[in-house]
């Protein structure tokens, strides 16, 4: 039975459907869209299709946004990764991919929309664009929340028909692992086995085994993943460049909610007092950066100033308050590694994290980590170069991970 657009009650070949996104369940129904989409892509351009409109906000609320409160110098910056060869020759991919996938568990949030629309932009309107709904139970350990995990296939169409999408693919477990769960499957290595590994063990080598397995059964040009899983980002990147598969991983910054709380599927399970507390991952992460922006402005002003025995006095005989000349005396003591760099950063994140610790309901830490993007190790005082803040907590049931990029200049 050939694949129709979506229906009130999708299945593949639905009669009554509208127009728009196709909602494909197998294997065999996604190859011939694929080839269709390909063949027409190669032979002349499609009919130009309308840009996916914008999300639209609640009366009286902000809009979700990709980039920390006003008050941040800029968006969140890319996690870094090795580059890797797309589809064709080996090195060589299409200046404009024709087949973008965007990953997904389902339960769709405006955070997956702008994957989505991302997506499509790349590939511009000829291109495919692929969104997968599969809920991998590869990835779930013992005692976590696979059963309850939300399956919202209907509505998550009609998110991804909104964002641009054409394809959208959600096969069944069955479809996915006929005959049972795989012999074979991907190792995580080194990096798997820290931070998101060491709480969740086997995790990774699940996700990793799943997306290698939709990469292939998607083959696109190019796949976007979300930053907000910074960690998982970077182990993608890591098996894409380890064992050559021919298609370009991009990552996509954290969108929030207006008051900073990145957006996630398990949002939905928190209550109204549990939704407050969860607010201190994101208010860690930026008092973090604020931390760290503060170091690196007394670090250049201090650069201005005449050499002398003390350039806190300096500043204070120049008219400067002694707040500031006591936060500048900190800035040089980091200069010095007596405690003010990375690890002054750290504990910035950590105070806002005890704070909540005591709030009703409590935060429960799990990790709080300042590490290197290309290793997830963590990072010494003195670092200089990209790091990663990452934050993991329980509030209630419901467990939340959240992160920032962040760039440690230069000592002065």
């Amino acid at each position: 039975m050939s694949p129709t657009p979506h229906a009130t009650r999708p299945s593949d070949g639905a009669p009554g459907a509208r127009p728009g996104v196709t909602l494909v369940h197998t294997r065999e129904a996604l190859d011939r869209l694929l080839d269709q989409a390909r063949t027409r892509t190669a032979k002349a351009p499609a009919a130009p299709r309308a840009a996916p409109a914008a999300p639209v906000a609640p009366a009286g609320t902000e809009p979700a946004r990709t980039e920390p409160p006003a008050d941040t110098p800029g968006p969140e910056g890319p996690v870094p990764g090795p580059e890797v060869p797309g589809p064709g020759a080996p090195g060589v991919r299409p200046a404009t991919p024709r087949v973008a996938v965007v990953m997904t568990m389902g339960a769709l949030h405006d955070g997956h929309a702008t994957l989505v629309r991302t997506a499509r932009e790349r590939v511009g309107p000829d291109g495919s664009v692929v969104v997968t709904v599969f809920v991998n139970p590869l990835q779930f350990g013992a005692g976590e929340d696979l059963d309850r995990y939300p399956r919202t296939l209907d509505a998550d169409v009609r998110v991804a028909e909104a964002a641009g999408a054409d394809i959208v693919f959600a096969p069944s477990v069955d479809e996915v692992y006929p005959g049972g769960e795989p012999q074979v499957r991907v190792s995580a290595g080194p990096m798997g086995q820290r931070l998101e590994g060491a709480s969740r063990p086997g995790h990774f080598d699940g996700m990793l085994t799943v997306v290698a397995k939709l990469l292939h059964l998607t083959r696109p040009d190019v796949a976007f993943f979300g930053q907000k899983d910074a960690q998982q980002l970077a182990l993608i990147r890591r098996m894409v460049h380890d064992l050559a598969f021919r298609v370009e991983i991009t990552g996509v910054p954290t969108v929030r909610e207006p008051d900073g709380l990145a957006l996630s599927s398990r949002n939905r399970y928190l209550s109204t007092r549990e939704r407050r507390t969860a607010l201190a991952l994101s208010t860690a992460l930026f008092a973090a950066r604020d931390r760290l922006a503060a170091q690196q402005a007394l670090r250049a002003r201090a650069e201005t100033l005449p050499a002398s025995p003390s350039r806190a006095e300096a500043l204070s005989r120049i008219g400067e308050s002694r707040a500031a000349a006591d936060a500048h005396a900190v800035a040089q003591a980091a200069q010095h590694g007596q405690g003010g760099g990375a690890d002054a950063v750290r504990a910035a994140a950590l105070a806002v994290l005890d704070e909540a610790a005591k709030a009703e309901p409590p935060l429960a830490l799990d990790y709080l980590a300042l590490v290197d993007p290309a290793d997830f190790t963590e990072v010494p005082d003195d670092h200089t170069g990209d790091a990663v803040l990452l934050v993991a907590a329980k509030v209630g049931t419901t467990r939340l991970i959240d992160n920032l990029p962040l760039t440690f200049g230069a000592p002065a």
